[in-house]
């Protein structure tokens, strides 16, 4: 089974210059973690995820409950990413896979990578979409049944 069987076509992205704001609105809205950054061109540049925008309050993925309530009650955490505008604090440059790579390859890749999407590119780094771990998790099931 190869990505271009499974992933997600028609995906939404961002651009450097968009406000953490906006992303984070639109994370929340569509309930999705993590967005492609892409340029005018729609080469992918970069990633952000919810990770990356709880890193300008300095969360990051070792802190525990415990830190996070400090935060909620007022004291600051080490480490915080600054920058109002998706290219301070997005991923860059971003891991990505083409639309002929195996499941496997993306497995892989996640697990080495400690990640749970991959923008989908063609030869010219231009997007094509996106798989995550859900999508992988759907061609599983559609696959036993």
């Amino acid at each position: 089974m190869h990505v271009q069987d499974v992933m997600t076509r028609g995906v939404l992205s961002i651009q450097k210059f968009e406000s953490i704001m906006h992303v984070a609105q639109i994370l929340s809205e569509r309930n999705i973690s993590g967005l492609p950054v892409v340029d005018k061109k729609n080469h992918v540049i970069g990633i952000i995820t919810q990770a990356d925008i709880l890193s300008i309050m300095g969360i990051r993925k070792e802190n525990t409950f415990k830190d996070l309530l400090k935060l909620i009650l007022g004291e600051s955490l080490p480490e915080c990413k600054m920058g109002d505008f998706v290219g301070d604090v997005m991923t860059s440059p971003a891991a990505t896979i083409t639309p002929q790579a195996t499941i496997t390859d993306v497995v892989r890749m996640m697990d080495e990578k400690s990640i749970r999407r991959l923008p989908v590119v063609d030869d010219n780094n231009v997007l094509v979409g996106i798989i995550s771990r859900a999508d992988i998790l759907k061609a599983v099931i559609k696959k036993l049944t």
